[in-house]
């Protein structure tokens, strides 16, 4: 019984442990963020923030992985803006009709999430006719 050989996705060691890096600058992020240590907690947004960038560029060629890369980089954004809202004392402040300094966090938040829908909703499609094509 043989089985289609499934492509195999592999990541190089020193991409790994920049990957593991960036799970432990996001970890100090969000325990900053908890325990109002804002010094450290806007500190680690530029190292988290680039890892999540440099992720996505060099993901850029298989179209999932950038579209959830992407995601990430903005939802980690959209997690910043947040934090910093509040660390500032602006999250409650109201800057258009009900929306307050937290809602700016919508912004990118909504971004990484219509970029993960077009993927679903338009390249994933696509991608799977293309290979049904090839594999007939």
């Amino acid at each position: 019984m043989s089985q289609a050989k499934e492509p195999l996705y592999s990541i190089p060691a020193r991409f790994r442990k920049m990957e593991n890096m960036h799970i432990v600058f996001w970890l100090l992020k969000d325990i900053s963020w908890c325990m109002i240590w804002k010094v450290l907690g806007i500190a680690m947004v530029i190292p988290t923030l680039s890892i999540a960038i440099v992720i996505a560029w060099r993901t850029r060629d298989i179209k999932s992985e950038l579209a959830h890369n992407l995601a990430v980089a903005f939802w980690i954004s959209a997690n910043s803006l947040w934090m910093i809202a509040e660390f500032f004392s602006f999250d409650e402040m109201v800057v258009w009709k009900e929306f307050t300094g937290k809602h700016l966090a919508l912004v990118p938040f909504v971004t990484g999430a219509l970029i993960l829908l077009y993927y679903y909703a338009v390249q994933r499609p696509r991608e799977l006719k293309e290979k049904s094509v090839v594999t007939m």
